[in-house]
């Protein structure tokens, strides 16, 4: 009989619609409803605020109220003092609510708490959860940085570094990323797991690539679009369909620069059904320079259509089997990445059986075998 656990989570709020709060609240979810665990969830910020995701009537809510969204309103050096006044009040607050509920494992998600969480002597085990690669962990875009910002991002990762270190288990979501952090020895790679896995799955008739992301740089949707500029001259009858958050306008204006089809490539704002829209397409496009994981892979894959995406770090090469399931392609080169579109949609045979693999390969990321995987690190500890 598998053990039954005493459970915290610390993480800031959980009414945004982020990738993080949807994949905390499905496992919080599983533990509470599926493995008997008691599950507390402890927030800063969105008091009063409706939770986005659905969360079990199991799982326990509390929120300090310490409203960090606050320091936004504040210039970078005008944050420090506010941020140092909530930071007492947060560990305060935090170091009580550990006190009354005595759990076994209190798991950081690694924000505001991870500076000081291995010092609250609660008895439980602290695990660190890590949604991003260290690469870009407290990073700063090159049109977003100065010597200022570069000098304390160098200050904090080595400041972070000592805490990561005081952790009994530090978890991030792939095996690339783990060979990232050298100086941890308790690191162990458990990626998020896949949001839905339909029984219906895509025809492989439509004759559309799909991409899904927000409107920004990391998700390389320029480079995307440089490379369907070649793919439709040559494949005419094929159509691009992007959806996201975002502001569009300067991707509007490559597809005018360049001279794309705009009925051919359709720009669209986000989807509240985007599993529609992949069973709907035959071709997934990951155009991104970076990410954390990549679990659009995961989705697209789960609806049976095969992947062409850029190798970038990290997640793409801990999902996709090169050749197998899906094509990789080194970041950035637009012209291979053009050429591996236009190889999978001239040759229906291997797309369908990419397809096939694809769909087959991604059951490793279910709950149920993403939830093992826990229950390994938790019977460990």
């Amino acid at each position: 009989m598998d053990k039954t656990y005493k459970i915290v989570y610390c993480t800031p709020s959980l009414y945004i619609a982020g990738g993080v709060e949807r994949v905390l609240t499905m496992k919080a979810n599983f533990f509470a409803e599926k493995l008997g665990y008691d599950i507390t969830i402890i927030l800063t910020d969105g008091k009063g605020k409706p939770n986005f995701y659905p969360l079990s009537d199991k799982v326990k809510v509390i929120n300090l109220d310490i409203d960090f969204d606050e320091l936004w309103s504040y210039s970078f050096l005008g944050q420090i003092l506010p941020y140092l006044r909530k930071q007492r009040v947060y560990k305060k607050k935090l170091t009580a609510e550990l006190m009354h509920i005595h759990p076994d494992i209190t798991i950081s998600l690694l924000r505001r708490e991870v500076n000081f969480i291995t010092k609250i002597g609660d008895g439980s085990k602290k695990v660190g959860e890590l949604h991003v690669n260290r690469k870009k962990y407290r990073y700063y875009e090159d049109n977003n940085t100065n010597f200022i910002k570069e000098t304390f991002a160098k200050f904090w990762m080595k400041n972070l570094i000592g805490h990561l270190r005081k952790l009994d288990r530090f978890v991030v979501l792939t095996e690339e990323d783990k060979l990232a952090w050298p100086e941890i020895t308790s690191v162990v790679a458990i990626p998020d797991p896949m949001t839905f896995y339909p029984e219906e799955k895509s025809s492989m008739t439509e004759k559309r690539v799909i991409a899904v992301g927000r409107y920004e740089y990391q998700k390389g949707f320029d480079l995307l679009i440089h490379a369907w500029a070649e793919v439709e001259k040559r494949c005419p009858d094929w159509q691009l369909a992007v959806y996201g958050h975002g502001n569009r306008t300067e991707y509007e204006e490559l597809l005018e620069e360049l001279g794309i089809d705009k009925a051919r490539c359709h720009l669209n704002g986000p989807t509240n059904n985007i599993q529609s829209e992949y069973l709907k397409s035959s071709i997934f496009a990951f155009s991104s320079r970076y990410e954390g994981f990549g679990m659009v892979l995961v989705e697209a894959m789960a609806c049976g259509i095969p992947v062409v995406s850029f190798d970038c770090p990290c997640g793409p090469k801990d999902i996709i089997k090169n050749g197998e399931d899906g094509f990789l392609v080194e970041t950035g080169n637009v012209d291979e990445f053009a050429k591996a579109l236009m190889s999978m949609i001239n040759d229906f045979g291997r797309r369908e059986t990419m397809a096939a693999n694809a769909r087959r390969n991604v059951q490793r990321f279910k709950m149920e075998e993403i939830a093992k995987q826990w229950q390994c690190v938790f019977d460990q500890l």
